[in-house]
């Protein structure tokens, strides 16, 4: 065998192991999507807090997180996990998945459709596959690292680039009193200067709206990687920049997903007004 011919095998590997990894991630949403939906008890309370009494914890998150992490591991025993509700084991096989298995758990507490199952894969650490299932929108938008972003199949693009003050901008509040404070502010000297502000509850489901056109921008700060892992890959295969503090990637002080010509405008215009901390 040639060094090209090797070279070629190992690629054609990789290939067939992206397919792999989303075919799961797909089935695993799924069934977790089907039993959120259809097995919201109609008494559904919290379960547990986390970082204050309002940033909840339901039973049905615990049973998400149960069934994926069991389904994934009954394929793939020897990977590792990275979970919202507390999956976390290193693996052998260089797989990990960030799971979030109810992102926008407050609206599904609620009984409003804005939450989502979000699976990703990574492969030695590179983010390969992302999968966000949103199933009382219908929707699910999934992404594989060079091969696009999809929405229910079908090839997702961003929108072009409008000037920053036609920019329809999405973003999030934490939990914490202090933070909410700081992000208020934040949203207070940006709303003049865009289009307007959406606000979701599901940082998953932005970053997919991000993809699809149905935001210029998204940018929240406090997320953890099981919140972003998936929608980011989604939103930087259908073209999309995202990122962090300038010069970084998109993680816990702040997170930042636009058409280019957007995240290039509010990129240092967060960084000015102080997103990224609290």
């Amino acid at each position: 065998m040639t060094q090209n011919q090797g070279a070629a095998e190992r690629a054609g590997a990789d290939d067939d192991l992206k397919a792999e990894l989303l075919a799961l991630a797909q089935e695993a949403a799924a069934r977790a999507g089907t039993l959120l939906r259809d097995g919201r008890p109609a008494d559904l309370g919290v379960a547990a807090t986390k970082s204050s009494p309002i940033d909840v914890v339901t039973e049905m998150d615990l049973a998400s997180e149960k069934l994926i992490t069991g389904f994934l591991t009954g394929h793939r025993p020897d990977d590792g996990f990275l979970g919202e509700e507390g999956a976390s084991s290193e693996g052998s096989s260089g797989v990990r998945w960030v799971i979030d298995p109810v992102d926008g758990t407050v609206n599904y507490l609620y009984d409003r459709p804005d939450w989502a199952v979000s699976i990703a894969a990574e492969y030695h650490g590179e983010r390969v596959v992302g999968v966000v299932a949103a199933p009382a929108r219908g929707e699910t938008w999934h992404a594989v690292l060079g091969q696009g972003a999809y929405r229910d199949g079908r090839p997702l693009v961003c929108r072009p680039s409008p000037p920053l003050d036609q920019a329809l901008i999405g973003t999030g509040f934490g939990y914490v009193r202090e933070r909410r404070v700081a992000q208020a502010a934040v949203a207070e000297e940006l709303l003049p200067r865009v289009r307007d502000i959406r606000r979701t509850g599901s940082a998953a489901i932005d970053l997919c709206e991000v993809a699809c056109g149905r935001l210029d921008g998204f940018y929240e700060r406090g997320l953890h990687p099981w919140d972003l892992a998936a929608g980011d890959l989604i939103a930087r295969e259908a073209g999309a920049l995202t990122g962090g503090r300038p010069g970084l990637p998109a993680d816990w002080e702040l997170t930042l997903a636009a058409s280019p010509g957007v995240f290039e405008a509010l990129q240092p215009l967060l960084e000015r007004l102080g997103a990224w901390h609290d």
